[in-house]
This record gives structure tokens, sequence and C-alpha cells, in this order.
């Protein structure tokens, strides 16, 4: 099972304003190119790490998780607890940077990394 997760910082951060976020995750369910679609206001923030402990624990079967907002580095800081809280394997965790994008580059970058990933 393939999921992607789209932060948007609080949907108050300039870099976000250029985008449908919900244009995005309509295109990328709508083509099956994941199996869930959903949105986060701050994953960084500390009820973003019970969201993910929570989803990423009662799913085992989540295979890939695909996560568009910030720098992908600063996500595996800014999640390593909630996956180590959930026993989820970091390696499982692909990062794409969003930010300062329009919806048509924003869906072009996360597209690519899917496919990229997609083996």
């Amino acid at each position: 099972m393939k999921g992607l997760l789209l932060c948007v910082c609080q949907g108050t951060c300039p870099s976000f304003h250029s985008m449908n976020v919900f244009e995005i995750l309509n295109e990328l369910r709508r083509e099956e190119l994941v199996d869930f679609v959903a949105i986060h206001p701050q994953l960084c923030a500390d009820d973003g790490d019970n969201f993910l402990s929570t989803l990423l624990s009662a799913n085992g079967k989540i295979d890939k998780l695909y996560v568009a907002g910030c720098d992908p580095k600063m996500q595996i800081k800014m999640f390593r607890d909630a996956f180590e809280k959930a026993g989820f394997e970091k390696t499982k965790h692909y990062g794409v940077d969003i930010r300062n994008m329009d919806t048509e580059k924003a869906l072009e970058t996360i597209k690519k990394l899917i496919k990229d990933t997609d083996n």
C-alpha cells in the first residue's frame, strides 16, 4: 500500500499559496498513483507526530509513504520519533519538497517521485 501526505505549513506559509492542494490530491487519487491521500496542516508539530504514529502503527500494510511538503532531509529528522514509535522503517518514507511551486509543478514533482520509486 502506498500513501501520500501533503503537509502545508499551517496553510499560512507563502510558499504554498501558488498551488491548489485539493487539486493536487484529487489528481493523484483519480490517477490511482497511490492508495490513499491526506492533508495535514503541520506534520512537524506534536499533533503531526500523533497523526503519523497512529496512521503508521494502525496500518502495518503501508509499504511507501510519500510526504510532499518541506525539505526531505528535514522530514527525516522531524518524523524520526513518530516513525520509531510506530515501528515504521524510515526507508519506506519518500519526501519531496514542493515549496514555492504552482499546482502544475508540484504535481509534476510528486508524480516523478512516485514513478521513480515505483518498482
